[in-house]
Parts: C-alpha cells; structure tokens; sequence
C-alpha cells in the first residue's frame, strides 16, 4: 500500500447490497474461579488456556502465538466464521459469525455459551457479563501473553489515567453491520453515533469498582473519557458536511500507531504515524511500507463510539446476560436495517446539536436513563428508540419454528424503558439490600 488511494479503497470495498446484510455479534465476560471469586490466569490446570483448549472438542481449530522465550500458546480458537479470543486480562470474547438474521445470532450465543459452561465447571471457573469488573483491583488482573497487549500496556498510561482499565477490567456487547454504499454509511453512521448513548444507558451495567458502589452506573463508558483522546470519543466531524469515507481515512491517518506484525512478531510502533509508514520512513520499521494487513490492524486501534471498518460497529454497551447479547443486536437491526426505521430514527436525532451529543456522552455514565435531555429525559429518547426498532423488526418479518419475530429479543429493554431503571440500579438494590453490601452474590446470582 503506497498512497491515501489505497486506503481508501479498502473502506469503501465494504459496502453490499441489502439482501446480503449480515449481523456479526461479539461479547465479553469475565472469568472467575469459583471457590474464590479471582479471575482466572492464563496458564495452570484451571487456566483460560486450558479452557480454550477444552473448546477444541466442539470443533473450534486452536489459534498459537509464539513470544520470544515462550513456548507456543494457543491464544485464540476459529470455527465456521466465528472466533473465540482474548481481551488484555483474559476476559472471554466469542466473536460471531456473519449471520442473516437475529434467531440465528441467539442460537449462536446459546450454543457458546453452553460449551463454555461444559468445559468451565469441571475446572472450577465461571463466567459473568458486565461492564466492569465488580471485585478485583488492576494489580490484581492477570494479563495475557499477546505481543499486542504487552506494547499497549506500555503506552496507556502515557496518554490517560484508565487505558490499563480498560484493558483489564472492562467488558463490552457489540454488533457490526453492513452498509449499503457511501451515502448508506454516512446516515447509518450519523444516527448511531447520535444514539449511541441511549444504547449506554439502556446497557448500564457497571456500577461497582473493587467492591464498592462507584457513582456510575456505566463506568466502563466513562474509563473510555481517560483513556487516550487521539482514538476515543465522538467524532463530531461525522455529523459535518462532505462527511465520507475520504474524511474517516484521514481521521484513521491521525491516529498513532500501536505495532507492525512481521514474521509472528510485533513491532512496536506505539505513537508513530500511519503517514510515515506510507511513505517508507516508520522509524520502527525504515524503509518499508505498509500491507493491506497494517492498514486492517491500524484501523482496530481506534475506539470511537461507533467505528468503520468495512462495516460499522456499535461499541457502546455494558456486556450482560444471555438475553442482553441478543438484545444489542436487535437494538441496533432494528434501527439500522429497515428503511423506514432509519429515516424515523434519523428524524429523531437530525437536529440534535453536537454540545447536546456531548452533554449525553459526558452524562450518561453517570445518570444514564435519568439524564435530563430537551424537557424531558433519555428515557423518553430510549422509549421512543425501542419503539421504532421494534417496528423495524417486525417490518423484517424473520420469525423462528414459534412464529415470533425478531422483536421478542428487545423484550429485555422494554422492561427496562417501562420501569425506567437500568440494570446498574437493580444491582445496587440487591447489594444496599438482600447482599448486605456485598458484590460476592454478584458472581452465583448473575453467572451464565
């Protein structure tokens, strides 16, 4: 890859017609061993390796790094489309497949889900979805042996506060989706990042830190306010006009680099410019120029709100339970996926000015459903969202053997918009009641 051109064509090759749409959903979870609560290391007999390896009986093909002075690990599993990996401090991500429609992408949680449970009992771990980790300090995370972790632990604390946080003790529900073509993307884009808090507080489920109440009920979404101001955020020039994938190459462009993979290893490139890379003069790296694959590995080292890569993804909620890993999708489907919720969903945030999007982004970790907005609250943006989801799936018209359409997944969320409260708020009633304040019971009460 020699020229802007170059990278530009990458983005844009992306875009598919509307019957081949997929939905590609990821989650994360915690690991704990269950006599004592503490995340699980990598090695050992009751180790995440030794989990991964367990997975290998379900067909999942082992994926290996080797480190110098280490011996070969098996660090990731891959299976039809889907993979299994790990975040910074082991927490577990299923990566899903490209599939076609929201029954599907339930089944493909349940399934994993059960196989993680099947291999996890026998070694005394457990799993747990949530935005933060309740218990546990930083110092007490363990961290996996990836060449990418060690490089970006070095650089985070040299441009935020809570980058070894996130890393270590944040888990997060997305889903990526398709784009029809340039001006399809702009809108999808527009529309979701506008909403894309409302997704934070419907999610909020973050509200302890090391065992104690921390004043938010997303704080995984305000760890990313301290993180490193060159790759988070807004993005406030999405909502500019002549917006396009020109303008998010040159944004990727700003961002510094992290590493270059080369023969199975990475070089660390923390702070560099992309720019440079082009034109043969990376100070990590003289004289070479980037692959199609630098470009791709760059491209997953910003974390906006919404990103783009060949399709866009929503990175804005708390992971959870089962029945919220299929609610994140059919959220963002149903708004996204249907014409007619999309020209509602962009009527309803098109006037929104970009201080209103930050006072939401800035308030919502703290307050999410109950932040005050135009009169109102995000509640009432949160009703008014679901419902023309809601729509927008059924319009879909994808029902399973029982005859329910896509809807039945946002079951979750409705329950929540209608008592106006988050599922952060519903724990911290159990912990100031029925838990005597304390978070143990957060690890049996809410485990997959």
């Amino acid at each position: 890859m020699e020229s802007r051109h170059d990278l530009l064509e990458f983005l844009s090759t992306g875009t598919r017609a509307a019957v081949d749409w997929a939905i590609g959903t990821e989650h994360e979870k915690f690991g704990f061993r269950t006599d004592d609560l503490r995340p699980p290391t990598f090695d050992g007999e009751r180790g995440i390796e030794a989990l991964l390896k367990g997975l290998v009986q379900f067909g999942w093909e082992p994926v290996t790094e080797h480190l110098p002075g280490q011996p070969e690990r098996v660090i990731a599993l891959s299976r039809d489309g889907a993979s299994v990996s790990l975040e910074p401090a082991g927490q577990l991500e299923l990566s899903g497949a490209p599939l076609q429609n929201l029954h599907q992408t339930c089944r493909e949680a349940t399934t994993h889900l059960r196989e993680v449970r099947a291999v996890a009992e026998p070694l005394g771990l457990g799993f747990l979805g949530m935005g933060f980790q309740p218990k546990w300090r930083r110092e007490d995370m363990p961290w996996m042996p990836k060449g990418r972790y060690k490089i970006m632990r070095e650089y985070m604390p040299k441009v935020g506060s809570l980058g070894l946080d996130m890393m270590t003790r944040t888990s997060t529900v997305q889903v990526n989706l398709d784009v029809a073509d340039e001006a399809d993307m702009v809108k999808k884009f527009r529309v979701s990042l506008a909403l894309q808090s409302v997704a934070t507080a419907l999610f909020a489920d973050s509200p302890f830190t090391e065992g104690r109440p921390n004043g938010f009920l997303s704080y995984r979404s305000h760890i990313w306010t301290d993180t490193d101001p060159d790759r988070t955020g807004l993005l406030d020039f999405v909502f500019e006009d002549g917006f396009g994938y020109e303008r998010y190459v040159d944004y990727l462009l700003d961002v510094p680099m992290y590493f270059v993979y080369r023969d199975g290893r990475y070089i660390d490139a923390s702070g560099q410019s992309f720019r440079d890379f082009l034109q043969g003069r990376l100070p990590a790296y003289p004289g070479q120029r980037p692959l199609l694959r630098d470009w791709a590995d760059h491209s997953t080292t910003a974390f906006p709100e919404v990103r783009l890569k060949k399709y866009l993804e929503m990175r804005g909620a708390d992971s959870g339970p089962w029945n919220r890993i299929c609610a994140l999708p059919a959220f963002w489907v149903g708004l996204l996926y249907d014409a007619t919720a999309l020209d509602a969903a962009w009527d309803l945030v098109r006037d929104f000015s970009i201080e209103e999007l930050h006072a939401l982004r800035d308030g919502v970790p703290r307050h999410a459903l109950k932040l005050p907005f135009r009169g109102g609250s995000v509640l009432d943006l949160a009703r008014r969202a679901l419902e023309i989801s809601a729509h927008g799936l059924k319009r879909r018209a994808n029902v399973n053997p029982s005859g329910a359409d896509e809807s039945v997944y946002l079951e979750p969320l409705m329950e929540f918009a209608e008592a106006g409260i988050t599922p952060a708020e519903r724990k911290l009633e159990l912990f100031h009641g029925a838990w005597n304040g304390s978070v143990d019971p957060l690890f049996r009460e809410f485990a997959y």
